[in-house]
């Protein structure tokens, strides 16, 4: 299953637990977009004409940082390159990483009219403690809606990600997060552990070590996330995710 993956590294605010290169600002997107799309058609020379023509692309994925930040238009322009350069099937899985609070009804019309028919909501706890503490603030009724909406637009597919190890975590307040996944009852989820190397990423050192719940609470969350979300009939497909 090859895959094509763009990076798009901006976001409005940067969530404290982040390991990924991204920039807090979303000025410099004209001039990433003409620079994506230069590198696409670079790549395009290279990769395309070794492609096997039995074999074309069954998967695009948008990563980040924010990709929800694009416009329509702009999501448009990304995907036209891609589509202009590779061979991609026709019923190829187009996915966007969503963070809650930076789309809407109109933002998911206009993706779904570009051809984006995957979508990938950055949850990572419901406990509004937690959000508080990692500086991503997302009430839990605007997921809920914004996953109603995407399936009443006819998106395919409705990914959740989750993290635990985060500050203020409990293995009894995560509980409460998978409740509410269970009930949101996304296709597939995607269950990471939290990973504390401020030395390395600078924003982690935001964070206060002594609000990160300890290996045995972290283990425990692992042991009953696996146990709920399989009681809810998801199936473990390996590397953190459940489908």
């Amino acid at each position: 299953m090859p895959g094509l993956y763009v990076h798009v590294p901006f976001c409005e605010h940067k969530c404290i637990y982040c390991d990924f290169y991204s920039i807090e600002t979303f000025d410099l997107h004209a001039a990433y977009l003409d620079a994506v799309t230069r590198e696409i058609g670079m790549r395009a020379a290279v990769i395309a004409g070794a492609q096997d023509v039995a074999a074309p692309f069954t998967s695009v994925f948008l990563g980040g940082g924010t990709p929800s930040l694009l416009t329509p238009d702009e999501m448009g322009r990304v995907l036209g390159a891609l589509r202009a350069g590779f061979m991609i099937a026709e019923d190829a899985e187009v996915t966007v990483e969503c963070n809650p609070g930076t789309v809407d009804r109109a933002r998911l019309e206009g993706f779904r009219r570009e051809g984006v028919n995957r979508l990938s909501f950055g949850v990572q706890d419901f406990d509004p403690k937690v959000q508080k503490a990692v500086h991503r603030i997302q009430p839990a009724e605007k997921v809920f809606a914004l996953v109603e909406t995407a399936r009443a637009l006819g998106f395919e597919s409705v990914n959740v990600d989750l993290i635990y190890g985060l500050p203020r975590q409990t293995p009894e307040s995560f509980d409460k997060t998978l409740a509410l996944v269970e009930q949101l009852r996304p296709d597939r989820i995607a269950l990471y552990a939290y990973t504390h190397l401020p030395d390395r990423f600078k924003p982690q050192r935001r964070i206060h070590a002594e609000e990160l719940p300890g290996a045995e609470a972290k283990l425990s969350m692992l042991s009953r996330s696996l146990d709920a979300l399989m009681g809810a009939g998801y199936v473990y497909v390996g590397m953190d995710h459940f489908a």
